[in-house]
């Protein structure tokens, strides 16, 4: 087996093997070679299974960007395997207390991780990518552990496991939702943070990342990282993509005063970015204590070796990219056409993915919604946003039809589809469904930070009362406006994401940022309920019409121009009235109801016709539906004032179509 490690400073690198436990250090190889910056050698007699890490010499010297210190134990970045839990200890440190220039001497090896080398093997079988076209795409975000810890048919040694995702029952829930893609939180290698551990608490959600080719241990039942591949091929065989929340923007080795664990200890100058006037700071655009420097092309290298190896040994589908700005941040700032964007873009393995950025962080102009190139989908906060301020009562019919139209506005531009508007309005980050309609205040006392941690703008509202209540009008507007949520979300051009068990009505008690919640506040209740199994019965409603309906999914954007060869239009824009919406009733203030006529004999629709009416008003309001094309009859799909009422109840053009306050009514032209 052939060892190489990327370091264009170090003086020496000792590769250090250990006992199959990882207790004892066996024995130390210096590392002969050094090419083009790689140290490397050749082990004849390494076999899958051996435990090694290693120690780089070299400079200790903060203020010029060098932390080496052989006394810490290192990660290989490249490892397929990790063993072993991390330890909190001073000896991790790797220089003294006061950050000087010396290095601190205490050897790290007895309290860190070790890697393991695998036996890559498996057979895969007749497994095939289902490849489902953008168009047709609705995620499903969910995280391995809190989604089947307490599934009653997983077996309670695989709970919280990428096995327990393979289990049928858990397979089949997912599929009979209607979803795509299974989108799942972090599950590279990844370490608690230090003030956590002093809490008593753990990382949850897992965006610390210190290994980016290491399943997270504690996710596999097996201990082997063929158990992911098993999932995978399930999912697979059921139609389902899997695609991978990553973290490339930071490491978990934290700030200047943080261990020294990988990174940091074989080049902190080559894979940190630096501040330029003292390198003995990080550069903190990600707020986590350090940024990876993607400008460096072995650093580049890495990452993209990574996504490849996920994409062709592990078979998964896609990534959705964690602040994904700084992976386009070059010095001068944000570049769509930067060094990373390029690469994927470029790359004949990466480029047929999905790739979805995360399109903000915390440096300057870090905001870029809208921003990335040709060939990325991006989540899209603004339509989160609007949607809750609609139905919160905030935000105007105008601001809520741009949204439901893909953000045009955002994001036409260079021959970008509707697609590429990933739209939400919940995720792991913030307010389940169930919490955002019930608490107007964020409830995270759990965390250890006072409830100062998490966000504050979440455009919730209770509906009258803070948290569980028994009043049963309050339960049902909460359950209504619910449905509206899901509605608007599924009606809208764009790919549609859900966060995993929205569906059945989940709540974490108020908690917007249970990151470091491992336990019931975050893992799905899957005890049956009114409230859910009806929420599940309409989201699967919806899902049906998605797939049904490709008006609600077109190719091209909504425009409302007339069609220079049929002379129709895709959207119309309806009053109450059943007139079309004037100037001044967009720019009416009071106005909190209209209708969105979408024509399915424009583009590819799929010669359906639909009509959505919503009203973000208290009071009902009677719309005066239209004629088109000469049919004179509507089917009602659904009415979420009325979730289980019979389908197919037809009006007749002309006639008013009575809608309940804080409703959405979806009509299909019938004949």
């Amino acid at each position: 087996m052939n060892f190489a490690l990327f370091s264009a400073h170090a003086t020496r690198v000792e590769l250090c093997l250990f006992d199959p436990a990882g207790e004892t250090e066996l024995e130390r190889i210096d590392l002969p070679e050094f090419t083009d910056e790689v140290w490397h050698g050749y082990l004849p007699d390494a076999r899958p299974g051996t435990v090694y890490g290693y120690r780089v010499h070299g400079p200790y010297a903060p203020t010029a960007g060098h932390r080496f210190n052989p006394a810490k134990l290192l990660l290989d970045p490249y490892a397929k395997s990790f063993m072993g839990k991390l330890i909190w200890n001073e000896a991790l440190r790797g220089g003294q207390p006061d950050d000087g220039d010396a290095p601190d001497g205490r050897d790290s090896a007895a309290f860190v991780p070790k890697c393991r080398v695998i036996d890559p093997a498996f057979t895969w079988g007749e497994d095939r990518r289902p490849r489902i076209p953008w168009s047709r795409t609705t995620l499903y975000e969910l995280h391995v552990r809190g989604f089947t810890m307490r599934h009653p048919s997983v077996p309670e040694r695989l709970r919280g496991t990428f096995a327990a995702l393979t289990v049928p029952e858990v397979v089949d829930y997912v599929k009979s939702l209607g979803v795509t893609t299974v989108e799942l939180l972090p599950i590279h290698a990844f370490l608690d943070e230090p003030h956590l551990h002093a809490h008593g608490l753990t990382n949850y959600w897992g965006y610390n990342s210190i290994g980016f080719f290491a399943p997270h241990p504690s996710y596999a039942a097996s201990g082997s990282s063929a158990e992911f591949k098993e999932m995978v091929a399930h999912l697979h065989d059921a139609g389902l993509e899997v695609v991978l929340d990553v973290v490339y923007n930071h490491t978990a080795e934290g700030n200047e005063k943080g261990a020294t664990l990988s990174f940091r200890g074989i080049d902190n100058a080559s894979y940190y970015r630096l501040l330029p006037e003292d390198k003995r700071f990080y550069i903190n655009d990600t707020g986590t204590g350090n940024t990876l420097n993607l400008s460096h092309p072995r650093v580049l290298q890495m990452v993209t070796d990574s996504l490849r190896y996920w994409a062709t040994e592990m078979r998964v589908d896609g990534f959705r990219f964690d602040l994904a700005t700084i992976l386009g941040r070059e010095a001068h700032g944000f570049d769509e056409g930067g060094g990373f964007l390029d690469s994927c873009r470029q790359d004949p393995v990466l480029s047929q993915l999905k790739l979805i950025a995360e399109p903000w962080d915390c440096g300057p102009g870090g905001y870029q919604v809208g921003g990335f190139p040709p060939g990325w989908a991006e989540w899209n906060d603004r339509f989160r946003d609007v949607a809750r301020g609609f139905w919160r009562g905030d935000e105007t019919p105008a601001a809520l039809a741009a949204r439901l139209c893909a953000s045009r506005d955002v994001f036409d531009r260079r021959g970008r589809r509707p697609w590429a508007s990933v739209n939400f309005v919940t995720a792991h980050d913030g307010f389940t469904l169930a919490d955002l309609v019930s608490y107007a205040e964020r409830h995270n006392e759990a965390n250890g930070e006072h409830n100062r941690d998490g966000h504050t703008h979440n455009l919730s509202f209770n509906c009258g009362v803070e948290g569980p209540t028994e009043d049963a009008e309050i339960s049902a507007l909460r359950a209504r406006q619910s449905r509206n949520l899901l509605a608007t979300l599924l009606l809208s051009q764009g790919t549609p994401m859900l966060l995993a068990a929205d569906e059945r009505a989940r709540t974490q008690h108020g908690n917007n940022n249970a990151y470091c919640q491992d336990n019931e506040t975050s893992w799905v209740d899957w005890t049956a309920t009114e409230a859910g199994d009806g929420l599940t019965r309409f989201v699967k409603l919806l899902t049906q019409c998605r797939a049904q309906f490709g008006v609600l999914r077109q190719a091209r954007f909504l425009t409302g121009a007339e069609d220079r060869r049929s002379g129709l239009r895709d959207v119309i824009w309806l009053a109450p009235s059943g007139e079309e919406m004037s100037v001044a009733a967009w720019n009416d203030g009071t106005l909190r109801s209209f209708g969105m006529l979408l024509d399915g004999r424009v583009g590819d629709g799929g010669e359906t016709t639909l009509l959505a009416l919503f009203n973000g008003g208290v009071a009902s309001v009677a719309f005066r539906v239209p004629a088109v094309g000469g049919a004179r009859r509507w089917a009602t799909v659904f009415d979420t004032t009325e979730p289980d009422r019979p389908r197919e109840h037809a009006v007749r053009a002309g006639e008013a179509y009575a809608l309940g306050g804080c409703a959405v009514a979806l009509l299909r032209l019938h004949g």
